[in-house]
């Protein structure tokens, strides 16, 4: 038998008028963006349906992408459709804690709107972030340990593609080091900050205080978690496994590498955008991949 893995994408596939449509058309994933207004505080519909400034900025773009992956996660719950197993990329993997039932939505709601605005306060300045295209891993490795300053790999995102974070001189000088050593390409990220680097470890420290009196389900559906590329089997793992990803790597490639050689067979990306199912294709073309951002691709999903 295959599996079914639910995926959620993380900051940067955001956009205004994500989700409307299933705010419109479903009570129940109106009820999730109401949810999310409430234990933010913050008017979620309007953050995310209306044109405006904040949707860029992480401590409001987390809990809007939150929200919008929650509410299509809803979606297809009603349909009766559910994962085998569930895994996120960074602010993703709140949307995998969900849907594996690890914690409660509200609680997530408001444990993400805190993670925004703690990461987003930790290095308000002086912080950058590059995807490098074209090099193996181990020579951007390589380059990151010898260069001058912090900097060091936040995403091992595909083959070929994969982002460094850091102090900006740092990066910078990585880059061109990089560059010297065979990169195709170097492509500064316009972000708000050098996530998953260790400028952010106060931000992750903060976090586990936030999470201290959070409830984590003693039995859930299996979900591998960003810092290990391993599943989470113990609910005693999940919140120190949460406080380290603020300033660790993400090991998305070798978390899917994980997940098809473990058997799974069907990919299903929840949430704005392609991202993932742009990955899933650099990493092994032959398992099937289908991606649920607008209303359309719901229907065509759960045959409609």
């Amino acid at each position: 038998m295959g599996k079914l893995v639910f995926m959620f994408p993380g900051q940067g596939s955001q956009y205004v008028g994500m989700g409307k449509e299933f705010y419109d058309t479903i009570p129940a994933c109106k009820k999730v963006y109401d949810l999310a207004s409430e234990a933010s505080g913050l008017d979620i519909p309007g953050l995310c349906f209306e044109e405006n400034d904040k949707i860029n900025i992480t401590e409001y773009t987390q809990i809007a992408m939150l929200a919008t992956e929650a509410a299509i996660l809803t979606a297809l719950k009603e349909e009766g459709i559910t994962p085998d197993v569930t895994a996120g990329l960074s602010l993703g993997e709140y949307g995998a804690l969900i849907a594996s039932n690890v914690m409660d939505m509200k609680d997530a709601f408001s444990v993400v709107r805190k993670r925004g605005i703690y990461m987003q306060k930790a290095v308000p300045t002086g912080g950058a972030m590059s995807a490098v295209l074209g090099l193996d891993a181990e020579v951007i490795e390589g380059v990151c340990e010898k260069t001058e300053g912090i900097v060091s790999i936040a995403n091992y995102n595909c083959p070929g593609q994969i982002v460094i974070t850091g102090e900006k001189a740092a990066v910078d000088a990585a880059g061109e080091a990089l560059k010297a050593a065979g990169a195709k390409r170097i492509v500064p990220l316009k972000v708000s900050g050098p996530f998953h680097s260790q400028m952010l470890s106060g931000a992750g420290e903060k976090l586990g205080e936030a999470l201290k009196d959070v409830k984590i389900a003693d039995e859930f559906i299996p979900y591998l978690a960003n810092v290990t590329a391993d599943y989470v089997t113990k609910a005693s793992d999940v919140k120190p496994l949460l406080t380290k990803q603020v300033a660790s790597s993400v090991r998305w490639q070798q978390t899917v590498e994980r997940l098809i050689a473990d058997g799974a067979d069907e990919f299903l990306e929840i949430g704005p955008g392609k991202t993932l199912t742009g990955f899933m294709r650099k990493i092994n073309r032959d398992v099937k991949v289908n991606n649920i951002d607008k209303l359309e691709d719901f229907k065509n999903y759960v045959g409609k």
